[in-house]
């Protein structure tokens, strides 16, 4: 594999990479509200946050008046208001889940519980966004920004209680033990509702103004479940609760509240009809949980992608100096110089973390940005709809699936040269919202779960190696970075929103869907292009590996185990969740390759970034590279074991295997074909004896195409571990700061 013009003339990362490059590679460049908004939110971090930490505000379980200040901060850095509309006091255009990721991304450089806390209010509207009646965006949304009606008025804050106590808690969102009942219903008036919720991890319950709370009926009057507001005057009993004593996220108030309340009806999230004599919510609280979270899922995951990329400067640091210091190491030795960075495990190791930490952050920003896409496409598609007389629910969906065609020819005609397409279909397609909505909402559907389960999953056992790459220190309070924290607050992150099996369930239905699948086709040719340009991305290995999960996909939907059992099935999780977590690999690593040619592409435009570009782009490349390999490895892994793994092993006994030679017929083999007998594996004795093994191996009759493929796979990862020996090399080099930005 030719190697690049970085590489043979030896260009290497010169700094760490900051935010011009940032920009580029996470697609915000252009956008100067966000990169102010990225500057406040750091500012916060390294700042007001930092210095909790380091003072030991995370001891306390309790929401304390230090803790506190941090709401004022948050305010002032426009943190607060960067969840509403300009119609409603806020300052940001347009959707704003890229904008969500930035600041939490930022926050969670320093502490995962100071992202949650600055997030909960936001999460607590977004029902109200997603779903809400007019009246109850413009009320809260307002109430909600600070400064906002009144002079000198603290903004409300929020709280999400969806979670409910023990022996509820986290078995499943449609399992509701909060219950709504009809207190008060007056002849030709409102209804009065009486809401009983206990709640169990309510971020922000510790001062709350209000909550976005999911209740079942428990009244024959109301039809269902459905998400509710709850205001703290309200009368009846609006009980905080006491603080979770958390392990991790100790800068976020967590409660378990008790909420016994009577409001009116017109507080039901998206409102009701009253059908003979029934009220009836528009949304029932999965249908607004299912907008919520396949949003806010993104963000989670870019908190643990956060905590990977923020351990780099620490851990090489950390290994650099750990011989200085000593009489026996001169300034200007190797030993001085490089500390443990003279050996390659070290450095090996660091490159993983790193590598990981660029693909989870590659993937939740891209996911982020698709949903920015997406928002205002999904209500032009509703309003489409609605057009035609279709309102929501079965007919929503039945239309929709009528329209999968074209989606399918969209995908189709759009993976064409200009010059070999019908470019008035094509153009029709494009501009088709319903067509367009079905294609990046297939592709959606994969990329926010993908992102919570691996971000969050393999990104919290790589931070288990950052704080083990500390020593002893790691476990540490004083750690820099304070990666032990981090490791710790990981865990939790994991089960935020759902924990790993709530997403691999998700995607075990996604993944199969056409319109994704389609995409998913052309990403391979994507990737095969990408190689023929800059082979030394790993694009070429990571197509193959895309390949062999797509054939594998396509054999387990008809194959059968050895029972004749079908394998690709809901109830099959132990072939569904680890084919998800093999997709998962892909799509992130896909993007992280995808980053590095955004880069290669604007980087020339930037002359902060134009200085030295030889060099970032080929740490970056050889980054991925070592990524694909890491990822080629896992998939190779994980579909060998599902395409095999479900098959009776063929025995000695077994009367219909026809692989074995007896020595009769070995001899009669030779006769024919002189030597022949020396390549023979499995032959049986006439006294039935054989080698000395379980059985007689396997044959791959309709398995040639996997085998070809997994061959393939093994010989692609050729070059990936002298892109290894480059980026570790360049570790060694790298300038970094005299000290961390945030306080210890």
């Amino acid at each position: 594999m030719p190697e690049s013009a970085a590489a043979q003339h030896g260009e290497m990362l010169c700094t760490l990479p900051g935010d011009d490059v940032r920009q580029i590679m996470w697609r915000y460049a252009g956008r100067f509200d966000l990169q102010m908004l990225v500057q406040s939110a750091r500012q916060v971090a390294r700042g007001t946050v930092a210095r909790l930490v380091a003072e030991g505000a995370r001891h306390s379980h309790d929401w304390t008046t230090a803790k506190d200040r941090m709401l004022k901060e948050f305010d002032e850095a426009g943190i607060t208001a960067m969840f509403v509309d300009p119609e409603y006091g806020g300052y940001l255009e347009g959707p704003k889940n890229l904008a969500m990721a930035l600041a939490a991304f930022e926050l969670a450089w320093v502490d995962g519980g100071a992202a949650t806390c600055a997030l909960a209010t936001g999460l607590a509207l977004a029902p109200i966004h997603e779903r809400g009646t007019e009246e109850q965006r413009r009320r809260y949304m307002s109430l909600a920004v600070p400064g906002g009606p009144g002079p000198g008025r603290p903004p409300w804050r929020g709280a999400f209680a969806l979670t409910e106590p023990l022996p509820y808690v986290g078995v499943e969102t449609g399992i509701l033990g909060g219950k709504v009942r009809i207190a008060d219903w007056p002849e030709g008036g409102e209804p009065i509702l009486e809401v009983n919720k206990r709640g169990r991890f309510i971020t922000n319950m510790a001062f709350a103004n209000f909550v976005t709370a999911a209740v079942d009926s428990a009244d024959p009057r109301i039809k269902g479940s459905c998400m509710v507001i709850l205001e703290e005057s309200d009368p009846g009993l609006f009980d905080r609760g006491a603080p979770a004593r958390k392990l991790v996220h100790q800068l976020s108030a967590t409660n378990d509240p008790i909420l016994q309340l009577k409001v009116p009806a017109s507080r039901i999230i998206g409102g009701y009809e009253v059908k003979h004599g029934v009220l009836v919510p528009r949304y029932s609280h999965g249908e607004i949980i299912e907008a919520v979270f396949r949003r806010t899922r993104v963000t989670v995951g870019l908190m643990t992608a956060a905590k990977l990329l923020s351990a780099i400067e620490p851990l090489i640091r950390y290994h650099r100096d750990r011989f200085r210091g000593s009489d026996a190491v001169p300034p200007g030795s190797p030993r001085y110089e490089l500390g443990l960075q003279q050996r390659e495990d070290v450095l090996y190791r660091v490159i993983d973390i790193w590598a990981t930490g660029e693909a989870a952050a590659s993937l939740g920003f891209a996911a982020a940005r698709l949903f920015d896409i997406l928002d205002p496409l999904e209500r032009e598609k509703d309003a489409t709809l609605a057009a035609q007389g279709i309102k929501g629910g079965t007919a929503a969906y039945k239309a929709l699936r009528k329209r999968q065609k074209d989606a399918l020819e969209f995908i189709e005609l759009d993976a064409r040269p200009q010059n070999r397409r019908d470019q008035a279909r094509y153009e029709e397609l494009k501009n088709d919202k319903v067509v367009q909505f079905l294609v990046l909402d297939a592709l959606a559907n994969v990329l926010c779960p993908a992102a919570k389960l691996w971000n969050t999953g393999h990104g919290a056992n790589m931070l288990r190696e950052a704080v083990s790459l500390m020593g002893g220190y790691g476990i540490t309070e004083d750690c820099p970075g304070f990666l032990g924290h981090k490791w710790m607050d990981a865990q939790l992150e994991a089960t935020y929103e759902g924990p790993e099996a709530v997403q691999r369930r998700q995607l075990s239905v996604t993944m199969t869907n056409e319109v994704f699948l389609a995409q998913f086709a052309n990403w391979i040719r994507e990737m095969r292009a990408v190689a023929s340009k800059r082979p030394g991305t790993g694009a070429c290995a990571l197509a193959t590996a895309m390949q062999l999960w797509l054939w594998t996909l396509r054999h387990l939907q008809k194959a059968r185990d050895a029972r004749g059992n079908k394998l690709l099935q809901g109830a099959r999780q132990g072939v569904t969740f680890p084919l998800a977590d093999a997709l998962c690999w892909l799509v992130a690593t896909r993007q992280q390759i995808l980053d590095v040619l955004e880069l290669e592409e604007k980087g020339p435009q930037n002359p902060a970034v134009a200085e030295g570009l030889e060099g970032t782009l080929q740490f970056f490349t050889d980054l991925a590279h070592t990524h694909v390999a890491k990822a080629a490895g896992e998939v190779g892994r994980i579909c060998a074991e599902l395409v095999f793994g479900y098959n009776r092993h063929p025995a000695w006994d077994d009367p219909e295997y026809r692989g074995c030679l007896t020595e009769d017929e070995l001899v009669a083999v030779d006769s024919l074909v002189p030597g022949m007998s020396g390549y023979a594996a499995d032959v049986v004795a006439a006294d039935g004896a054989h080698p000395a093994k379980a059985g007689p191996c396997v044959e791959f009759d309709g398995y040639e195409d996997f085998q070809k493929m997994r061959v393939r796979l093994d010989a692609c990862q050729t070059g990936a571990m002298l892109s290894k020996d480059r980026a570790a090399k360049a570790l060694t080099k790298v300038m970094i700061p005299a000290a961390l930005d945030y306080p210890q």
